[in-house]
């Protein structure tokens, strides 16, 4: 993407309502929307988080068809989300929002027990062991969602990453959190939930076009 683009979308995103853009010290001084997401979208339904939306395909997808809950993209790029929040606002869907900041600041952003879902849908597995702390799975990650969630609160993990996969359901039975549900290769074995299969990504088309299974996880953490 040119850096024309890239600052054409920057500025849209500054107008549009749905996009919320605070600096990392205004999130650790005291986030204005943590604890009140629900005051943000106005009702007092579900809310549901993908974390690294990239384009915003899952947090439209899912808003889409769940009209009874409140969505939030969240990634730090936000020339990639341009597209999810636009599309959002052009389908009048008001339950969706995207948050421009880093993942690990999401128990800054959230109040205790404010989440009902978290999605993550391929995010980057960080495979070398120096980059452990970056994987969105790890102990640390699972710690600040649980602060957030809701005591039966859920996780999904999407990926077309095999590693990621088997390290999450590793560290999972491990620490003996909840599995719910889990998959190898969704698209060959039945049993998947349907916005699984149904909702596709930019880069899933082209894993999918390059033969790779795709993951998924469905976990809960005790």
């Amino acid at each position: 993407m040119g850096s024309k683009n890239k600052l054409k979308r920057f500025r849209e995103n500054e107008t549009f309502t749905n996009v919320v853009q605070p600096t990392r010290d205004e999130v650790l001084e005291g986030f204005e929307w943590k604890g009140k997401w629900n005051t943000f979208f106005k009702n007092n339904n579900p809310i549901v988080l993908e974390l690294g939306c990239g384009k915003g395909e899952y947090t439209v997808g899912l808003a889409q068809r769940n009209p009874d809950k409140n969505y939030i993209g969240i990634d730090i790029k936000g020339a990639r989300f341009w597209r999810g929040a636009k599309s959002a606002l052009e389908h009048g869907l008001d339950h969706v929002a995207f948050l421009r900041t880093q993942i690990e600041l999401v128990d800054q952003l959230f109040g205790e027990n404010e989440v009902d879902e978290i999605w993550i849908t391929f995010p980057d597995p960080q495979i070398k062991y120096k980059r452990t702390k970056h994987r969105l799975t790890n102990p640390v990650f699972l710690q600040k969602y649980k602060q957030i969630l809701k005591p039966k609160g859920v996780v999904h993990l999407k990926t077309d990453s095999e590693y990621m996969h088997g390290y999450t359901l590793g560290l999972l039975q491990g620490l003996g959190h909840e599995i719910c549900y889990a998959n190898h290769d969704v698209y060959r074995n039945e049993g998947s939930p349907s916005e699984v299969l149904e909702i596709q990504t930019f880069y899933e088309n082209q894993y999918l076009e390059a033969g790779k299974p795709i993951t998924y996880i469905q976990f809960r953490i005790n």
